[in-house]
């Protein structure tokens, strides 16, 4: 059968995408000058008429592949970026494919079921409570924001004060506490929730920039409490028993930042690391990082389940009101969006939980080796 004209596309576009990673083990990490200053010739007046898709498709790669850093190859050292898991990537394609809107159950099954697996699978492998709730996001930063979401309107809940009905104008205050060395993108969800980048208490940190337990403040009134799994300059992770005990006698929520050290939990030589974790009310990571899915995505856990849903649902008439089935926009900031959930599933599926702790392990083997020579 003579293939269709979105078959050929398609299947040069496979084409290219392998000739690119083929090539990643040889190119330089950096794009040249000359790969940089060709970028130019994208800036060009719209046309006027339809293009053939083909020859969209070998622009962009011509242009946009040699002025590409080469991230997805093993020498890039840069920053913590991971790669794509080649059932990752796969799944990814099919995703695309799929076009699926992951909003609703009755809408998507196939991508809500895949997705409420992932959450099963992912709670048991960190150790958080089985009953936690999941949102698939784009990234830490949005992982922080939906869960602090539900923090802020659920320590305010508790001072008698209804924030989705009544915003904050009013209400009372919430002490934010954090790290000297907090991550700035909790300040930035933090400024995004109406909580103020600079209201924070920051605690002092020691030489690691772990918090200090030994002069802990008093704490009264709303109040959350921000802890880190892994501080992206030292690795180090806070202590998060104590803080967990102190937090809590004073009714204040604690969320924990662990863009990629709060895998550390999955691996039986490292998971002493996150002791106490668990404690925590909430948790915040990507999936683009450890393990390794294609960018973007994150992912927000949440103890208290309808803190999370009073956070994120939203009703209309076109919108089921009651569902026997978990919805993933209820857990979400987006209603649209597409299914993170299926690349989660396809890295834990093809791994495994023995393939996943070799991979940190080894990560972490490789990194030691690493500051040894140095």
């Amino acid at each position: 059968m003579e293939e269709t004209a979105t078959e050929t596309l398609l299947i040069d576009a496979a084409r290219r995408a392998v000739a690119y990673l083929a090539g990643l083990n040889d190119r330089p990490v950096r794009p040249d000058h000359a790969a940089v200053a060709a970028l130019a010739q994208f800036d060009e007046p719209l046309p006027e008429h339809s293009v053939d898709p083909q020859a969209v498709l070998r622009l962009l790669d011509e242009l946009g592949s040699p002025a590409t850093l080469a991230m997805a190859g093993p020498r890039f050292y840069g920053f913590v970026i991971g790669g794509a898991l080649p059932a990752t990537l796969a799944a990814n394609w099919l995703a695309a494919a799929w076009d699926q809107n992951t909003a609703l159950y009755n809408v998507t099954p196939a991508t809500a079921v895949l997705e409420e697996v992932a959450l099963r699978w992912l709670l048991d492998l960190l150790g958080l409570p089985g009953d936690t709730a999941g949102a698939f996001v784009t990234g830490a930063t949005v992982a922080n924001f939906t869960a602090l979401a539900a923090a802020r309107n659920s320590v305010l809940r508790r001072a008698s004060w209804n924030v989705e009905a009544d915003g904050l104008f009013g209400a009372p205050p919430i002490t934010v506490v954090v790290g000297g060395e907090a991550h700035p993108t909790l300040f930035k969800s933090l400024g995004m929730l109406g909580l103020g980048r600079s209201r924070v208490l920051r605690l002092p940190v020691d030489d690691q920039g772990r918090m200090r337990t030994d002069n802990l403040p008093e704490l009264s009134g709303p109040a959350i409490v921000c802890v880190q799994a892994g501080n992206v300059n030292t690795g180090a992770f806070d202590p998060f028993d104590p803080i967990c005990r102190w937090a809590h006698e004073a009714g204040a929520w604690v969320h924990v930042d662990g863009a990629f050290g709060i895998w550390a939990a999955v691996s039986p030589a490292l998971a002493h690391l996150t002791a106490g974790m668990a404690r925590a009310d909430s948790w915040a990571t990507d999936a683009h990082k450890w393990l390794n899915v294609p960018y973007d995505s994150g992912l927000a856990f949440v103890r208290d389940e309808p803190a999370l849903r009073s956070a994120m649902a939203i009703t209309a008439e076109y919108l089921p009101t009651a569902s026997p089935q978990r919805n993933p926009s209820d857990y979400t900031p987006e209603l649209s969006r597409r299914a993170r959930g299926v690349e989660v599933w396809a890295a834990l599926r093809s791994l495994g939980r023995s393939g996943l702790v070799e991979m940190i392990e080894r990560c972490c083997c490789h990194a030691s080796r690493f500051a040894e020579g140095l």
